[in-house]
């Protein structure tokens, strides 16, 4: 069985006077929500072996807010997850080692919402420090995000 944990970013700061939208940081309540994430997905036995993310500041620092969950997972920043969508994500599943079973996503909304969506046939709304847990069975990833619906096996959602 292969595992892929969909994670959008957590909330970010729109007053923060980035200078672009990829430069936005994290607001307060993203850095609590993204350990809060990652601590339930540890939890639940949902821990990735990579993890492919956008190279947004916020992205970067959803993970870096998760990283004592997260310590020794390999991280890969990629330009192509930033407002991505399905294609992206094929292609970068197809550069994975394989045998990494659990890959961990961090990208944006709409791309990230819509991919759940395709991928397990069913409407998931995707929020900030939302991580949407999908299961099926195939050899590789770029196999399994290939002609076949995914199991939505968990919707993860910050806790308070």
């Amino acid at each position: 069985m292969r595992r892929l944990i969909v994670l959008r970013h957590a909330k970010s700061d729109w007053d923060a006077g980035a200078s672009n939208d990829h430069e936005r940081p994290l607001n307060k309540r993203g850095l609590r929500e993204a350990p809060s994430t990652a601590a339930q997905l540890l939890a639940l036995g949902y821990r990735p072996e990579y993890i492919t993310s956008s190279d947004s500041t916020r992205t970067r620092e959803t993970l870096e807010a998760m990283r004592p969950c997260f310590d020794s997972v390999p991280v890969q920043f990629d330009r192509r997850f930033y407002l991505t969508d399905l294609d992206a994500v094929r292609e970068l599943a197809a550069e994975l080692p394989a045998d990494v079973k659990t890959w961990m996503i961090v990208g944006h909304n709409p791309g990230w919402e819509d991919l759940v969506s395709v991928l397990t046939q069913t409407r998931v709304e995707m929020k900030t420090a939302y991580a949407a847990v999908l299961e099926g069975e195939a050899e590789r990833f770029d196999q399994l995000l290939v002609g076949q619906e995914l199991t939505l096996a968990k919707l993860v959602v910050p806790a308070g």
